[in-house]
């Protein structure tokens, strides 16, 4: 999941959320964070659902599911021996796919083909789990509420997961539990995001986000699968907290790089500041960021990218205004100069961007974790395969360290 942070920013009269999400379940978007300068486009998409669907599955603040044959309770009228539906404290059930439905939609979001039969045999077993299926239930409607407002998602709570399903279904030799998530446990998440599913979509479609944006935007989830069997050996997901991030429409990918509407935040404010462009830490902002699994950083690849954005934006969110990109990231170590051509895809993404001096605190587990997917190898037993391999490890063997860039680069307007 090598990926960086790219933000570009544009100052709005939106209200201070935290950047990314509240700092509790309890915080709510202030009042006048929920009318942006996009409110048009989101009022317009909250009627076009409210049109076509009456009951809600998990009720939501802005956004309903569009009718899903492979989403509606009602779907399959015979017997069945699983339990209802967990429901919420308004008697809306939490909707599961039924176990037939399930393969296509995990073919349809890039779910490795390794876990489909896991995920299908757990499905039984959470489903006959009350309490396994009420911790769904809450996930899904903190992650579904405000649907689309920059951190109007209740915060991930990963703690609350792995307390409550610590040791089901993996044991020890001897039948003790082993004390780390069980394969229930390493696979909740995926349950989570496959329920919130139908409102992530629907949210889409009222704004007229193209089905082909839609099935690559959420089709992260199943990267990030493959990103945890890689560093782990086993099933399960990279990061929850940020899949949320897609299913909460907050990011679409565009081609190489994928695009998250945040707020600017105090650094990026600073940074900004610090070369003549006004912006506050409230201001409204654009994150990229590089994904893993998905070939060369190449510059075709990243102008066909920024393109796709200026359009995209502009057409489905027409109230915000990007006018700079700011990035976060290892690859902007100066560093990486010194070890890579100039003509590398890396020293040419750098070069997109007016780097800040200042390097912070050592970030060496970052290119390790992004360049061999697993931030705890042994330095002395990295490869050394390719030039940027080379680069990571040899720094590091060295006594050397990494760090994360700081950088921004002017955009045209949006």
């Amino acid at each position: 999941m090598a990926r960086s942070t790219v933000t570009t920013s544009h100052r709005t009269p939106q209200a201070a959320a935290h950047p990314g999400r509240p700092a509790s379940t309890n915080a709510t978007v202030p009042t006048t964070a929920q009318t942006s300068p996009h409110t048009l486009s989101q009022r317009r998409a909250r009627r076009a659902l409210r049109a076509v669907v009456g009951s809600l599955p998990v009720r939501i603040g802005t956004t309903a599911p569009s009718c899903n044959v492979l989403f509606a309770p009602d779907v399959h009228q015979g017997p069945s021996d699983e339990p209802p539906a967990a429901e919420n404290d308004r008697g809306n059930p939490t909707v599961l796919p039924d176990a037939d439905d399930l393969p296509e939609i995990l073919l349809d979001l890039a779910v490795p083909h390794e876990d489909i039969n896991e995920l299908i045999a757990l499905r039984r077993l959470l489903t006959h789990d009350s309490g396994a299926m009420r911790l769904l239930e809450e996930c899904v409607e903190g992650l579904v509420r405000d649907m689309g407002e920059i951190g109007g998602a209740a915060p991930w709570p990963g703690d609350r997961i792995t307390e409550q399903l610590t040791g089901q279904v993996d044991e020890q030799a001897d039948g003790r539990a082993s004390g780390e998530p069980g394969a229930l446990g390493r696979y909740f998440a995926v349950y989570v995001f496959l329920a919130a599913l139908p409102y992530v979509r629907a949210h889409h479609h009222a704004l007229g986000v193209p089905p082909e944006v839609s099935r690559r935007t959420l089709a992260d989830l199943g990267r990030n699968m493959a990103v945890y069997r890689r560093r782990y050996g086993r099933g399960g997901l990279q990061a929850p907290w940020w899949i949320a991030l897609h299913f909460h429409g907050e990011l679409f990918q565009l081609g190489r790089l994928q695009f998250q509407r945040a707020r600017v935040g105090e650094r990026t404010a600073g940074l900004l500041a610090g070369t003549g462009l006004a912006a506050d830490a409230d201001a409204m902002c654009l994150s990229v960021h590089i994904s893993d699994f998905h070939g060369p950083l190449s510059p075709a690849a990243c102008d066909r990218s920024l393109a796709l954005a200026s359009d995209f934006f502009a057409r489905h969110f027409p109230g915000e205004r990007y006018t700079a990109g700011v990035c976060h990231s290892w690859l902007l170590d100066p560093q990486l100069k010194r070890y890579l051509g100039a003509d590398s895809n890396i020293v040419r993404f750098q070069e997109r961007f007016r780097i800040a001096g200042e390097a912070g605190e050592p970030a060496d587990t970052e290119p390790v974790q992004f360049v061999f997917g697993n931030p705890d190898l042994p330095v002395a037993d990295l490869p050394r395969r390719t030039t940027v391999e080379r680069a990571v490890g040899d720094r590091l063997r060295a006594g050397g360290h990494w760090y994360i860039g700081h950088g921004w680069f002017p955009l045209p307007t949006m």
